[in-house]
């Protein structure tokens, strides 16, 4: 009954009560009748809609696997990037604006912090990923590997934590 207005609650139960003292109330009645207080509704159409994407989605990420196989047997061991300190500092920005609006929807106690938190997770796992993986052997490697372990996947399991336990609340 949550959500609903006073006044509307307040007629349902009228409107229970009026059904009871019918029913008590009826002369050569050995029973009652049992009327449900709902129909059962036809499946919204949403929920198919979402199974429907669902599968979509599904079967994309299966046509996907045998581009993986492309990928790693067809890229070259090494290439050279445009704009690359574009690309880097734009993947932190975005980190930076996914903590920021993490924590004030956390502070002002907002639910919707679990959608936030759950995209600055998952940035913070890719930018982990690609640190380690395009760093050069030795310091850079040493290097990113300390970033990755002592701040971006800490934060990543912070912000997984966060989404994970507010979505598994009923609100």
């Amino acid at each position: 009954m949550k959500g609903r207005a006073g006044g509307e609650r307040g007629k349902t139960m009228r409107q229970l009560v009026l059904c009871e003292e019918e029913v008590a109330g009826a002369e050569g009645s050995d029973r009652a009748e049992v009327i449900p207080l709902h129909e059962e509704a036809e499946e919204p159409r949403q929920a198919r809609g979402m199974r429907r994407a669902g599968w979509l989605l599904v079967a994309c990420g299966l046509a996907l696997l045998p581009w993986l196989y492309v990928l790693a047997t067809g890229l070259q061991a090494t290439a050279t990037a445009a704009h690359w300190p574009v690309a880097w500092a734009g993947l932190d920005a975005l980190e930076a604006l996914g903590l920021i609006a993490t924590g004030l929807l956390a502070a002002r106690g907002d639910r919707h912090h679990a959608l936030a938190a759950a995209a600055t997770a998952t940035l913070l796992v890719v930018d982990a990923w690609f640190d380690t993986t395009t760093a050069a052997p030795g310091g850079d490697f040493a290097t990113a590997v300390a970033m990755a372990l002592g701040a971006e996947l800490p934060l990543a399991a912070l912000c997984g934590r966060l989404a994970l336990r507010t979505l598994s609340r009923p609100a």
